[in-house]
């Protein structure tokens, strides 16, 4: 590993010189190009020095114990050496993660996306429990959320719903909750007390620029039409909500959060930015063949990525086989050690991959 290490460093000294060149210096794109890639590899070259550094101070302070007569002088060396060798550790296995690629997306907002599966009218109020469950995880770590379209099913539940989390590492910590969420309780609704089981699917979206995937206005089919959500006689009145069809793909965003026409097309566009951006990096992955691991499927209660048992109180991530007896906290919100274990999980398997 540290032989990868040393080409990035190298690559780091041959950034310094490019800057330097007089040539370089006046094109203000390439300068901004070089200093980027810089800034990426900057903590890695720094960790290195530093643990080359140690590995010098480490071979003189071994030399200085082997050479200590003084008891109490060699006892003080041993335990430098101890310390020494436990920052090296530390910064080696840093390296290691800072080794990994970064995924470009890690630092974008989020467009998330939730439906109820199977199960009827108890999919559809879990479905809001999941849109409940990902606001409060917001609300904590400080980002903002906002609805772009919905479809309500009249009992407190959600067919589907979309909307958009815009915080700084967003897509970092929610990607890995992508795929189909089981339930297991009793229903509101059940006069007998029997456990149902239903589904739901969520895809988390990178938030992408226009600039970043290119859409012709001739693939599109855009129909503006009235809103049939609340928001007052305006929005009931005039056509404000937008339909968008983006035809090569047929794939269709609608949006009527806003009370303003354009409005909501700038954030169906949002939508179908993210969904045909999502759509392409899958088609990448699946042709250098690496396998998705966090598939969004069709809603079937046999395809899962973890069950909510409310009888039991508990949860399970099938994914990494982890189980946690206190649904409560984590419906409320509280997710940070499941997206921590599942964050490690994805480290580890891609650190394998390239072999670390």
């Amino acid at each position: 590993m540290l032989d990868k290490v040393k080409l990035v460093e190298e690559r780091y000294e041959e950034l310094n010189q490019l800057m330097a060149d007089p040539e370089v210096v006046t094109d203000h794109v390439k300068v901004t190009e070089y200093a980027q890639e810089q800034a990426e590899i900057a903590d890695l070259v720094q960790a290195y020095r530093r643990y080359e550094a140690l590995g010098q101070e480490l071979a003189d302070t071994r030399v200085l114990a082997e050479l200590e007569d003084d008891a109490d002088m060699h006892d003080m060396a041993e335990q430098e050496i101890a310390r020494i060798e436990g920052e090296m550790d530390t910064l080696y296995d840093r390296m290691r993660l800072l080794l990994l690629p970064k995924d470009p997306a890690d630092e974008k907002n989020v467009i998330m996306e939730i439906r109820a599966g199977a199960g009827g009218d108890e999919a559809g109020i879990f479905a809001a429990d999941l849109y409940r469950m990902y606001t409060r995880y917001a609300e904590t770590q400080g980002w903002k959320t906002e609805i772009l379209s919905s479809n309500s099913t009249g009992v407190g539940g959600f067919k589907e719903v979309v909307f958009q989390i815009k915080g700084k590492g967003a897509y970092s910590r929610l990607k890995y909750e992508s795929g189909v969420h089981r339930v297991q309780r009793v229903p509101v609704t059940e006069s007998q007390g029997r456990i149902h089981t239903s589904t739901a699917t969520v895809a988390v979206l990178p938030e992408i620029d226009d600039v970043e995937i290119e859409i012709s206005p001739a693939d599109l089919d855009i129909t503006a039409y009235i809103s049939s959500g609340p928001g007052g006689q305006h929005m009931q009145k005039n056509a404000t909500a937008v339909r968008i069809v983006h035809l090569p793909t047929d794939t269709i965003v609608t949006c009527e959060s806003e009370r303003s026409q354009t409005q909501n097309r700038e954030r169906a566009m949002a939508v179908l930015r993210a969904r045909l951006y999502e759509a392409e990096r899958q088609a990448q992955l699946e042709e250098r063949g690496e396998e998705r691991r966090l598939q969004v499927g069709s809603g079937e209660r046999s395809e899962k990525i973890r069950t909510y048992n409310y009888p039991q109180n508990r949860l399970t991530d099938h994914r990494i086989g982890l189980t946690l007896y206190r649904l409560e906290t984590i419906v409320d919100g509280d997710l940070d050690e499941i997206i921590d274990e599942l964050a490690t999980t994805d480290q580890a398997e891609r650190l394998q991959a390239i072999g670390a």
